[in-house]
C-alpha cells in the first residue's frame, strides 16, 4: 500500500506548468513539521515536494502562496536521472490525489476573494424566519 497524508505549510508560492500536451501541472514544496522533538529540544521541519496534475493543479496556483496551510493526500514516488555530471540523482515527491485548502487567501489578494466576502451577512443582521412560512 502506497499512501501518504500531509498537512503542512508551502515554501514559496506553487509554479504551474504546462505539458506539451497540454495538462497542467503544479509543484510546490510543504513544510511538516516532526511530531517529536530532537535532543536540542526542537521540532524538526520536513520538506516535501508535491506535484499536482490536471485543473486541482490550476486550484492550486490560483488559490495557495507561500506560508499557506493545506493538507495533501497522495502517493510517494521516487524517480531519477542522470546529471550533467554523470551522476545519477534521485527524486522523491508526493503526486497529489486531494489537496485540502486549510486557510483562506488574505485580504487584497484577489478581487473575487473580496468580492465574495464582502458580500456574506453577519449573523446580527439576519433576520428571524417565520416557520409556518416555510414550504416544508
Amino acid at each position: 500500500m502506497n499512501k501518504v497524508i500531509l498537512v503542512g505549510n508551502l515554501t514559496k508560492d506553487p509554479e504551474l506548468a504546462t505539458t506539451n500536451s497540454g495538462v497542467s501541472v503544479c509543484r510546490f514544496v510543504l513544510a511538516v513539521g516532526r511530531r517529536y522533538q530532537n535532543a536540542d529540544g526542537e521540532r524538526e521541519t520536513d520538506f516535501i515536494n508535491i506535484v499536482v496534475w490536471r485543473g486541482q493543479a490550476e486550484n492550486c496556483h490560483k488559490y495557495l502562496k507561500k506560508g499557506s496551510k493545506c493538507g495533501v493526500v497522495g502517493v510517494l514516488q521516487t524517480r531519477s536521472y542522470d546529471a550533467q555530471d554523470g551522476s545519477k540523482r534521485y527524486i522523491t515527491e508526493v503526486i497529489a490525489d486531494e489537496v485540502e485548502f486549510l486557510n483562506t487567501k488574505a485580504s487584497g489578494d484577489s478581487a473575487d476573494y473580496k468580492e465574495s466576502n464582502t458580500k456574506r451577512a453577519d449573523v446580527a443582521d439576519l433576520e428571524p424566519v417565520d416557520d409556518d412560512s416555510l414550504p416544508f
